[in-house]
């Protein structure tokens, strides 16, 4: 299982890393075709897309990597038992709000789907089809999220040593 989960999570990394060149190919685009004096409709909006893609598909590599921003002033200061309490706590509750998140980003591109919802650009791109990347991003930072507290509850969740901690914030 756990290799299953890292393989998700290095996919959705390599995913966002692609979304991120395709970005930079947009915004080259659009600088390219205003200097040679033509136009290439949806770039702004497209690069939009990616952006918003590549930050919600990397989400769930940064936090297995312990890449996210923690305060670690209170954890520190705390015994190591009400140091772990306060970890599953604060777990669960991502774990919900990221389960919240996940589900009502998968809904929005459900309904965008059923009500035909289009961009209001000259691309008019069906908008469900850039969101899924908003949602695929969402639901494997909930599975990530909910693996962390797993992990947390059986004692098998890897610490930051004080100088990894202190790069993230």
């Amino acid at each position: 299982m756990r290799k299953w989960l890292d393989t998700l999570y290095d996919g959705a990394a390599a995913l966002a890393a692609l979304f991120l060149v395709g970005l930079l190919a947009m915004v080259l685009l659009g600088i390219v075709s205003r200097q040679l004096h033509f136009h290439v409709p949806g770039t702004d909006a497209y690069a939009g897309y990616l952006m918003a893609g590549c930050g919600f598909l990397a989400l769930a590599h940064t936090l297995k990597r312990g890449e996210h921003i923690r305060v670690t002033l209170l954890l520190s200061a705390l015994s190591r038992p009400a140091r772990r309490a306060l970890e599953i706590w604060a777990l669960g509750v991502a774990v919900l709000l990221s389960g919240l998140t996940a589900l009502y980003s998968c809904r929005l591109v459900w309904q965008s789907h059923q009500f035909n919802d289009i961009s209001t650009g000259n691309d008019a791109t069906p908008l469900w089809i850039p969101q899924l990347s908003f949602a695929l991003g969402a639901v494997i930072l909930f599975i990530a999220f909910v693996d962390e507290w797993v992990l947390e509850l059986r004692g098998q969740r890897q610490q930051l040593t004080a100088a990894e901690a202190s790069r993230n914030e």
